[in-house]
C-alpha cells in the first residue's frame, strides 16, 4: 500500500490542531510549523475541510480546527479524506482468463488471494479506524508535547504541559548537597 505524503502531513497538522484550545490556526502558521509549502498544503487542508474532519474559520483571526472532538476523529477518517474508501485490492478474476480459465460458476467463491488481500485490508482499516487523534496525542512524546506548547504558546490545549526540566547527574548531586 502506497499512501502519498499528504496523508503524513494530514495526520500531523490533525495532531497539531488537537493539542490547540479550539482557536483556529493559520494555514500559514501550520506549514511554517512542518516546514511544507503552503500551496500544496492548502490543497491538504481542503480535503480535510470537505470530509468534515477539519472546519475553515474565515477572517482575519481565521484558519483551520477541528470540526469535533480530537477523540471522534479516526485516524481512518484522515486517510480517507486524502486517499478515499475505495479498497486498495479489487479482484479482476483472472483466473477466468486464458486458455485454460475457470467457469463463472467454478469461481462462485474467492480465491485465496483475493481473501487474504482482503483480510489484510480490513486489518488494516480495522488498525485505523481504532486510533483516534486523541489517541495520537495522549502518545506524544515529551519533547514533542514542548515544541508544541512552545508553538501554540497561550493557545496550547488546557493541561499541556512541557516536561519539567531535566536535572544533569552532576546537579543531582550538587543540590542534594553531596
Amino acid at each position: 500500500m502506497n499512501l502519498p505524503p499528504s496523508t503524513e502531513w494530514a495526520l500531523h497538522c490533525c495532531w497539531l490542531l488537537a493539542q490547540s484550545d479550539g482557536t483556529p490556526l493559520a494555514r500559514r502558521r501550520l506549514a511554517e510549523f512542518f516546514d511544507l509549502p503552503e500551496p500544496y498544503l492548502a490543497k491538504v487542508l481542503k480535503s480535510l475541510v470537505n470530509a468534515k474532519v477539519l472546519e475553515s474559520v474565515p477572517g482575519n483571526a481565521g484558519g483551520y480546527r477541528l470540526s469535533r472532538a480530537a477523540s471522534k476523529i479516526r485516524v481512518l477518517d484522515v486517510v480517507e479524506a486524502l486517499s478515499g474508501t475505495e479498497r486498495t485490492f479489487r479482484c479482476a478474476e483472472i483466473r477466468q482468463r486464458g486458455p485454460v480459465g475457470l467457469s463463472r460458476e467454478q469461481c462462485r467463491v474467492p480465491c485465496r488471494i483475493a481473501v487474504v488481500m482482503a483480510d489484510a485490508e480490513n486489518a488494516y482499516r480495522d488498525s485505523l479506524a481504532k486510533t483516534t487523534l486523541a489517541d495520537l496525542v495522549a502518545n506524544t512524546s515529551k519533547p514533542s508535547v514542548d515544541r508544541v506548547v512552545r508553538w501554540l504558546g497561550q493557545h496550547a490545549r488546557a493541561g499541556l504541559q512541557p516536561a519539567p526540566p531535566t536535572r544533569t547527574r552532576r546537579q543531582s548531586r550538587s543540590n542534594d548537597g553531596r
